[in-house]
């Protein structure tokens, strides 16, 4: 897929729990490194990041070693608080050798509900970005409930795109993009490398969550991406399993799916 890079500045990248663990949960820490020497060579460049990016629950799964077959709410919140001193305390050194300072956001969807709090979250990203700090945003598992959950970071990636006024959402997947079939199921199976508006026909061949370890799955993927486009932010989906992929949408030639931003009057 070919597109044009011209004019964007501000990214949001999103990651998910399958993107940064091996398959028996453990944090894979080859591939955080290299993530995060790509973020930091496209900071280098003079773009604006935010990272949103999953992977709290998985990293305090391995520490505290719960049953994931048996798992249940206060565990995976306690899971949560554990798992992300370690992930931002891991994003936090890798970032720091390239000479990058992080911070970390941890929102609910009912700060966003309320006008006063959302606001305060924009302000709050802007700065940290007019000051050169990397944001690294995730849910708050620790606190949060079916009534103030985003559903998945999919959803939350989409969501801080429109608050930030990003000028590209790139979604970093299990799989290259939106294909017309699942691929691990259906060998030709088709990948779609432009999607210019999401139709029922789109919507039916998305399936269910891409992996045992992610909430997500290219159902909430292309929810996001109708969040965005519609307000005028073009979205990405492409395979997060080499991080190197970023070098390649940036110089605007990628395998993936490609979602074109519509105008719309979308905010958050």
């Amino acid at each position: 897929m070919k597109i044009q890079t011209e004019g964007i500045r501000r990214i949001v990248v999103k990651v998910g729990t399958s993107t940064l663990t091996h398959a028996n949960g453990a944090m894979n820490l080859r591939k955080i490194e290299k993530l995060v020497r790509c973020l930091a060579e496209i900071k280098n460049t003079g773009k604006q990041v935010i990272l949103v990016s999953s992977g709290a629950v998985g990293c305090g799964l391995a520490k505290l070693r719960f049953d994931r077959e048996t798992l249940n709410t206060r565990q995976k919140q306690a899971a949560a608080a554990v798992g992300q001193c370690d992930l931002l305390g891991m994003y936090s050194r890798e970032f720091a050798l390239y000479g990058h300072t992080v911070a970390q956001i941890l929102l609910t969807k009912d700060v966003l509900d309320d006008a006063s709090r959302c606001e305060k979250a924009k302000n709050t990203v802007e700065t940290l970005l007019e000051a050169g700090v990397l944001p690294i945003v995730n849910e708050n598992d620790t606190v949060s409930d079916e009534q103030i959950r985003f559903g998945s970071n999919d959803t939350l990636a989409a969501i801080v795109a429109l608050l930030a006024r990003a000028d590209l959402l790139i979604n970093l997947s299990d799989v290259n993009g939106l294909y017309t079939a699942d691929p691990r199921k259906v060998p030709d199976a088709k990948l779609l490398d432009c999607v210019s508006e999401i139709t029922p026909e789109i919507e039916a061949f998305a399936g269910g969550a891409g992996s045992a370890r992610g909430t997500g799955g290219m159902v909430a993927k292309l929810q996001s991406a109708e969040m965005v486009t519609r307000a005028g932010i073009p979205m990405i989906i492409c395979n997060g399993d080499d991080p190197a992929m970023l070098y390649s949408i940036l110089d605007g030639l990628f395998i993936g799916t490609y979602f074109e931003a519509r105008k719309g009057e979308t905010s958050v």
